[in-house]
């Protein structure tokens, strides 16, 4: 049995005062997620070099390739290596898109300072007992919950839908209220993975439901909304993967304009995970075909940790408007 462990030991941050200052200087926290140490070691330096607080999310996948005691230890170096470097900002660590209840508990237990359940492919009563005994159980702990109404359409690892469910903003009091959730993910057009629309050109590409979130907004007053699926398939990235070998067809993402527009509605919280792979992906590729010889992984690892440090420096700055706002912390 794993021994448990408090974030606060591992010196982890609550995002209830990260979406505070979120709500009232109108910026999003960046959810970037991890699946190993470059990627983390990325997050730590972009983030802290461009002084944004960070919430360091952990899927169900991840958690089962990297190995949960793994894992622990991993967040903890991470945040004992910001401070090392000098950094000081905010860093929690998140449960992404949690499926059961037991695996909620199991994070909670294990260290992270906030977790999601996703129950939005339930029917709603059910999706609202479970949240709330995730919710009673992790507020014992003093551990935020995410939860989820609406369904988001595409396909991220175990999460996956074929139809797109908006969310209806008659439901979100009542959801809220009756659960107890610290943060809300809503479905207003984002979806997951590299494939978000059906289109052949990027100025094809919809518009985000800003009605839906200013109707939710409006029902639901200071309360961090967060949007899943929101990253941008960075085209530059997407046409190195295909220069060297790749086969990423009809990739569009969430245009970063209205990403900054949803941030300007109340949404205090933008998860980050494809383009982060899609930077990964490109730089080795990219790498390992212009110097076949190299077979040290550091040698394609640490260039593509370095790209990925320059875009989460500058998604912060110019998309999610985190960069310099931990000083408010």
């Amino acid at each position: 049995m794993t021994k448990m462990v408090t974030y606060k030991e591992l010196g982890f941050k609550n995002t209830e005062k990260m979406f505070k200052v979120a709500l009232k200087r109108k910026f999003a926290i960046p959810g970037y997620n991890i699946n190993n140490l470059e990627q983390l070691q990325a997050i730590i330096n972009g983030c802290g070099k461009s002084e944004s607080p960070v919430i360091i999310q952990i899927s169900k996948g991840a958690r089962s390739y990297a190995n949960e005691i793994m894992l622990r230890y991993l967040g903890q170096g991470g945040v004992k290596m910001a401070k090392s470097l000098g950094f000081d900002i905010p860093i929690a660590l998140h449960l992404d898109h949690g499926d059961s209840y037991e695996l909620c508990k199991s994070c909670i237990d294990s260290g992270f300072s906030s977790v999601m359940y996703d129950g939005s492919h339930l029917n709603y009563e059910e999706n609202v007992k479970i949240t709330k005994r995730v919710v009673d159980y992790a507020h014992q702990k003093d551990v935020s919950v995410e939860a989820e109404l609406g369904v988001l359409a595409g396909i991220e690892e175990h999460v996956e839908a074929t139809e797109h469910e908006y969310t209806d903003p008659e439901m979100v009091k009542d959801f809220v209220e009756r659960t107890g959730c610290d943060s809300l993910a809503i479905a207003i057009g984002t979806s997951h993975g590299a494939y978000k629309f059906k289109v052949d050109k990027a100025e094809d590409i919809p518009e985000l439901r800003f009605d839906i979130l200013k109707e939710v907004k409006k029902r639901l007053g200071d309360y961090p909304i967060v949007l899943h699926g929101s990253s941008s398939v960075l085209r530059e990235y997407v046409a190195i993967i295909n220069e060297y070998g790749g086969s990423l067809k009809k990739a569009f993402g969430i245009p970063e304009e209205q990403l900054r527009k949803a941030t300007k509605y109340g949404v205090s919280k933008i998860n980050i995970d494809t383009d982060g792979r899609l930077v990964f992906t490109a730089m080795i590729r990219k790498n390992l075909f212009e110097n076949p010889e190299v077979f040290d992984p550091r040698k394609y690892l640490g260039p593509a940790r370095e790209e990925l440090i320059k875009m989460i420096m500058r998604k912060n700055e110019e998309v999610l408007g985190s960069a310099n706002q931990a000083k408010y912390f």
